[in-house]
């Protein structure tokens, strides 16, 4: 999938990004593979510089190889990281499709942006579950992507925090159609209604759908409007 689609032309809604966090590192390409054919619209890499957040995770290699293996699935890259504007090169040349870095630690959000599109990458701007969602409301408009984490980073397989739908539904009315609004973090088949009914179209499910034993039931699980879920339950 090509930048231009993903954020030009009206996708599928909600998009289902699996992070490869939870994925078996042992077996990532595998992974991987099982997760695109069970419908995952892209794959979304967690980098972390054990700074920003207390862990280590992985760098422009695991891009590269991903972009290898798989040279039509968009990679869809989350800097969790200081300093950002130092680690967007090499994940560009690794093959990145989009980054994501966040609010709390970039002096030049609107800048980065630019430098990104010149490089063909779109550009993404994350908040932290804490973090006053006033913050991140001047940027909004330079954006293609808002990411809203629904946990606080650092680790996979954490509870959905729920007031981060609060910040969600601040952002979504300020996006144009060429825009997309992301959370990230604790998305499961119970929590996934909320989050497209409060405005996000695109769902980062790393547990979820890696740990399924049918991971494309979980995916059409994940799309369904919370009308339709309710409707399943009744």
């Amino acid at each position: 999938m090509s930048a231009p689609r993903l954020f030009l032309d009206p996708p599928r809604t909600p998009l289902i990004a699996p992070s490869i966090l939870a994925a078996d590192f042992a077996h990532m390409a595998d992974a991987c593979r099982s997760v695109i054919d069970a419908g995952a619209d892209l794959l979304h890499l967690d980098v972390m510089d054990g700074h920003f957040v207390p862990n280590l995770s992985m760098g422009p290699a695991m891009c590269a190889a991903l972009r290898s293996e798989f040279p039509d699935v968009f990679l869809d890259v989350h800097l969790m990281v200081m300093h950002p504007e130092r680690f967007v090169e090499p994940f560009i040349n690794a093959g990145a499709n989009h980054l994501t870095y966040h609010v709390e630690c970039c002096d030049e959000p609107v800048l980065l942006a630019e430098r990104l599109r010149a490089r063909g990458v779109t550009a993404g701007l994350a908040i932290n579950p804490p973090t006053p969602v006033d913050l991140v409301l001047p940027f909004v408009e330079a954006m293609d992507l808002i990411l809203v984490m629904s946990v606080q980073p650092g680790f996979g397989g954490q509870a959905f925090i729920e007031h981060t739908l609060d910040s969600v539904r601040v952002i979504a009315p300020r996006l144009r159609p060429d825009q997309r609004l992301e959370m990230d973090g604790g998305i499961s088949v119970k929590t996934a209604p909320g989050c497209i009914e409060a405005g996000c179209d695109v769902l980062v499910a790393g547990t979820a759908v890696f740990r399924a034993g049918d991971p494309g039931d979980v995916i059409r699980h994940l799309r369904l409007h919370p009308s339709e879920t309710a409707a399943r339950e009744a």
